[in-house]
C-alpha cells in the first residue's frame, strides 16, 4: 500500500531502456496529487512497470499540494479532477497558479474525459483515463507532457526575447538619432556601441542639429544605470534638448530645464545624467559649451590631440533646482575638430587587474590615431579601447563618440585625397 507523501522510484532494465527512452529527463520528478490510495497504487505499479525512470511523491489534498510546491518543482504533476479540496478545472487552475511552468498531466474516469478535455483546454498538457493506461504509455504521456511543456515554456521566452528587441530598438532610434544638418559645412561622425553587460540599452545618447542660420548643435550624455527606463530617461532628455534647441534655448537655461525633465521623468530618485552641450556659430572661432557633470573632450588640431576639460557644473539631478551651470567659450582652431565621448569609452578595465584605462590611457591611445581621417580616428579609438578590455571580457558599459569639425577649403581637400586613395 502506497502512504501519503511517499517516494516511488521506477526502474528500466537494459533490454527496454532503448534510444525511444534515452532524452534529456533521466529521471523526471512527478508530483502525484490523488486523495484515493487505490488509485495512487495504480499509479505507483504503472511507474515500476514503465521504462521511463521517473521520482514519484505522492500527496492527498490540494493543500498537501501547495505545500510541497512551495519548497521544491517537480518536472510533472499527476493530477486527480476530484479531490477533496479542488475540483475539475479549479484543480488544474490551482495547480497552474501555484507551478504555472510544471506540465500537468490530469487523471480522470472514463465518464469524465469531457472534463478532462476542457482541463487540456485550460493549460493541462494532457490527460490519461483511470484503469485503462499501459505502463508504456504512461511513461510516453509524462515524457511528452514535460517536453510540450518545455517548447511551450521557450516559445513563451522566445517571443518576450523578440518583443524585448523589438523595444530596445525604438529605444536606440530615440537615443542615436540622425544628425540634422544643413548644407556640407559641417563634418560629423558619429559612433554607439553597447556594452557586453547590455542585453538591455543603456542611457548613453547624442545629437547634432544645425540651426536656419548654420549654427551647429551638438549634445552628448549618459544616464546613469542600465535597462529600459534608463533608456527611455535618455530619449527624453535627447529629444526635449533637440525641442529646446529648435525653439532657441540654449546655455544654462537649457541645462535647467532638461534636469527639471529628468527630474519629472526618472523612476529612481537616485538617477542622475551627465551631459555636454555646445554651441558654435557660423563663422566663429570659439565654441560656446555647458558641461554638467560629463567627461572631457579631444581636441585634434593640426596631427596633435589633446585633452580639453572646460568648468562645468554638476551633473542633472544631484541637487535638483540649486545647481548653476557656467557657459564657457573655448577657441577652436580652424580645421581643428572636438571629440566628445561619454565615460564608457575608458572606465573598461584592462589587462587582468583592476586597472582602468582611464582619460591619460584614452588620450594616449588618441594620440596613435592623431593622423587618421575622422571615421578611421573614432573607430580605431574604439576598436583599441574595446582591444584592451578583452582580457576582461571587454568594455562593460555603453559607448558613444561624436567627432565634429567645420569644413575649410583644406578639410575639403583632405576628405576628398582620402576618398581617392581609398578607392
Amino acid at each position: 500500500m502506497v502512504t501519503s507523501e511517499a517516494e516511488i522510484v521506477g526502474s528500466a532494465s537494459p533490454e527496454r531502456d532503448g534510444p525511444d527512452t534515452v532524452w534529456e529527463w533521466r529521471e523526471p520528478s512527478v508530483l502525484l496529487i490523488e486523495d484515493d490510495a487505490g488509485d495512487a497504487l495504480l499509479v505507483e505499479e504503472l511507474v515500476a512497470d514503465s521504462a521511463l525512470k521517473m521520482r514519484l511523491r505522492w500527496v492527498r489534498s490540494m493543500a498537501d499540494a501547495r505545500h510541497v510546491l512551495a519548497q521544491e518543482t517537480p518536472d510533472c504533476v499527476l493530477l486527480d479532477l476530484n479531490l477533496p479540496d479542488a475540483h475539475g478545472l479549479e484543480a488544474v487552475s490551482q495547480v497552474r497558479t501555484h507551478a504555472d511552468r510544471i506540465a500537468v498531466v490530469v487523471l480522470t474516469g472514463l465518464a469524465e474525459e469531457e472534463t478532462a478535455l476542457a482541463a487540456v483546454a485550460a493549460g493541462a498538457q494532457d490527460y490519461l483515463v483511470k484503469g485503462r493506461v499501459e505502463p508504456d504509455l504512461f511513461g510516453r504521456a509524462v515524457r511528452y507532457a514535460i517536453q510540450r511543456k518545455q517548447a511551450e515554456q521557450a516559445a513563451v521566452a522566445l517571443q518576450a526575447g523578440q518583443m524585448q528587441a523589438q523595444e530596445n530598438a525604438r529605444l536606440e532610434r530615440g537615443l542615436l538619432p540622425r544628425p540634422l544638418l544643413r548644407g556640407d559645412g559641417i563634418e560629423a561622425v558619429a559612433r554607439y556601441r553597447p556594452g557586453r553587460s547590455q542585453a538591455l540599452l543603456g542611457g548613453d545618447f547624442y545629437d547634432i542639429v544645425q540651426s536656419t542660420d548654420g549654427t551647429l548643435h551638438a549634445l552628448i550624455g549618459d544616464v546613469s544605470g542600465h535597462g529600459p527606463d534608463e533608456a527611455a530617461l535618455g530619449v527624453a532628455l535627447r529629444i526635449a534638448w533637440r525641442t529646446l534647441v529648435l525653439s532657441g534655448v540654449t546655455g544654462a537655461e537649457q541645462v535647467a530645464r532638461l534636469e527639471e525633465i529628468l527630474v519629472a521623468e526618472r523612476v529612481r530618485s537616485e538617477a542622475f545624467a551627465t551631459l555636454t552641450s555646445l554651441t558654435a556659430a557660423p563663422g566663429a572661432r570659439a565654441v560656446r559649451i555647458t558641461r554638467a557633470g560629463h567627461p572631457g573632450m579631444l581636441l585634434r588640431s593640426a596631427g596633435r590631440v589633446e585633452w580639453v576639460e572646460v568648468p562645468g557644473g554638476p551633473a542633472l539631478g544631484v541637487i535638483p533646482g540649486l545647481a548653476t551651470w557656467p557657459v564657457e567659450e573655448f577657441a577652436v582652431p580652424d580645421g581643428a575638430a572636438l571629440v566628445l565621448f561619454t565615460d564608457g569609452l575608458f572606465e573598461g578595465y584592462v589587462g587582468r587587474g583592476r586597472e582602468r584605462l582611464g582619460e591619460d590611457g584614452l588620450l594616449r591611445l588618441a594620440r596613435e590615431f592623431a593622423g587618421r581621417p575622422p571615421e578611421e580616428f573614432v573607430d580605431g579609438l574604439i576598436e583599441r579601447a574595446e582591444g584592451l578590455a578583452e582580457a576582461q571580457g571587454g568594455l562593460d558599459d555603453d559607448v558613444a563618440v561624436v567627432h565634429l569639425r567645420r569644413h575649410t577649403e583644406q578639410t575639403r581637400e583632405e576628405t576628398w585625397e582620402g576618398t581617392q586613395e581609398r578607392r
